[in-house]
């Protein structure tokens, strides 16, 4: 399938930049430009965010079981284009195919989902203390329009978190979505476009980052900012917003510690911490990345670790058989290759991996590193890419201290076959999401989010909802 030019979709119709202004999108697996896309210049963003405003005003009076049926066209329509749209994903954003087809299926049934769920947005009666003929009301109501901004890691599941709940909810949104995979947010806004979706709901731009954010989180029209990526920029702009008075929710960066026990199943805990650590390349936000392992298994759950990761077939995407495609641009390979230094040169074991795969293209061997000392930087900063980084613990407190010690607290995971020990991971373990003897296992009905700078604000389950309401009380005396 040939690779689409994007445009931008402001007031129902893809249009170019007024300024004619475009940039390259690149195949991570190849280096090669495979089209352009359009980038929104201060006029585009007018024009998004008047038909926001507008678009909000026809959404919201809607009645939630009509956008219901508009959602859940779009999943249908989704569903139809999987397989195109997964062609399109993996040769911007490099991950194998059946990944890419994957998370179209899951984007489409998370706004299945949402499109039921925003049939249970309900008020309630509240009994007066005072005199019967008072009647209480707790009214929630559609917050206003929405600026969400979202990562290349997963173009289309990022976007659908927050497009999910916000519609669902009855707001109206700007997405603002990443210039290097912009072809599938695209699909995923064509989809909604071709349900039905009503001129002005929903907006999509790409451009300079840092213009376009400063610009939409400062405008009076935008009521609710909603952002995935880093937690230093997370930090910004929720400054910003903050400053603004605007409401917020921040989905940031992870570095999810693994514990396993001296009791744990290890060929469990290599097959599912192995399959989560280099899915996408590790370029996920709670990707394991600390794995701290009882002293008395570690030797042979690393050796199995290094095994694992040596049999992983990394290529492009789009050839079959491949289980591991490229990172995301050059910058990531320099990263990699520096942290993984700075390791060996504190005394850190490589076993498996260590370096870039051949000469085009942005390959990273999969990586595993064994003792690796508390003050290398991959076990202090998130490495987003295929890294493993072991070190051993003798006291379950201990390696719970050290899953802790980070400001970070998005995700978790623990092996064991103790319910004792499960108990006191699940609750000691300060993290937004803690999966035990599992690979990571999300779903629409569950909240998504994190702890302290990890961000705050769920994107999923029924909590989702609640960042795009207004809560209101109207208090009525029948004479």
């Amino acid at each position: 399938m040939t690779y689409p030019d994007t445009q931008l979709f402001i007031d129902g119709r893809w249009r170019p930049a007024s300024g004619g202004a475009t940039l390259p999108v690149l195949n991570p697996a190849t280096g090669a430009e495979i089209g352009r896309v359009a980038c929104a210049s201060r006029d585009d963003l007018d024009a998004a965010l008047a038909a926001a405003q507008r678009g909000f005003a026809v959404w919201r009076d809607m009645l939630p079981v009509a956008r219901g049926k508009i959602m859940r066209q779009a999943a249908a329509l989704l569903r139809e284009r999987a397989a195109d749209i997964a062609h399109v994903l993996t040769q911007e954003q490099g991950k194998p195919l059946a990944e890419a087809k994957a998370e179209t299926l899951a984007a489409a049934d998370s706004i299945e989902w949402f499109a039921d769920e925003g049939l249970r947005v309900y008020g309630r009666l509240v009994p007066s203390r005072r005199d019967q003929a008072i009647r209480q009301t707790v009214v929630r109501d559609p917050l206003g329009p929405v600026a969400a901004f979202t990562p290349w890691n997963f173009p289309i599941n990022q976007l659908v978190l927050k497009l999910g709940p916000a519609l669902a909810a009855g707001c109206s949104v700007i997405a603002k979505a990443a210039e290097e995979t912009p072809a599938a947010p695209a699909a995923l806004v064509a989809a909604l476009a071709d349900a039905g979706l009503p001129a002005g709901v929903l907006g999509l731009v790409y451009g300079n980052p840092g213009e376009i954010s400063n610009y939409l989180i400062a405008h009076p029209v935008v009521r609710k900012v909603t952002f995935t990526g880093s937690t230093a920029v997370g930090k910004q702009l929720a400054a910003l917003a903050g400053a603004h008075m605007k409401r917020v929710t921040m989905e940031l960066g992870g570095h999810a510690p693994v514990i396993v026990c001296e009791d744990a199943d290890l060929d469990l805990a290599v097959q599912s911490a192995g399959f989560a650590k280099f899915r996408n390349a590790g370029q996920v936000c709670i990707s394991p990345t600390r794995f701290l392992v009882h002293e008395s298994v570690v030797q042979p759950f690393s050796d199995a670790l290094a095994r694992y990761a040596a049999g992983v077939k990394v290529g492009n995407g789009l050839e079959a058989h491949t289980e591991m495609g490229p990172l995301a641009n050059p910058r990531r390979l320099t990263a990699m290759a520096e942290l993984v230094d700075d390791a060996l040169q504190q005394g850190a074991q490589l076993l498996a991996g260590g370096k870039r795969m051949g000469d085009s293209g942005n390959f990273w061997a999969p990586t595993v590193l064994a003792e690796v000392p508390l003050t290398a930087r991959v076990f202090n900063e998130e490495p987003f890419g295929p890294i493993a980084s072991i070190r051993s613990f003798t006291d379950l407190q201990e390696a719970i201290t050290e899953a802790n010690r980070l400001p970070f607290g998005l995700a978790g995971y623990g092996f064991t076959e103790s319910l004792k020990h499960a108990d006191l991971l699940s609750r000691k373990v300060e993290v937004g999401m803690m999966w035990l003897n599992m690979p990571a296992s999300t779903s629409p009905e569950l909240p998504f989010g994190g702890l302290k700078d990890s961000g705050y604000g769920s994107e999923g389950g029924p909590e989702a909802l609640d960042a795009y309401l207004s809560v209101r009380s109207v208090v009525v005396r029948n004479h």
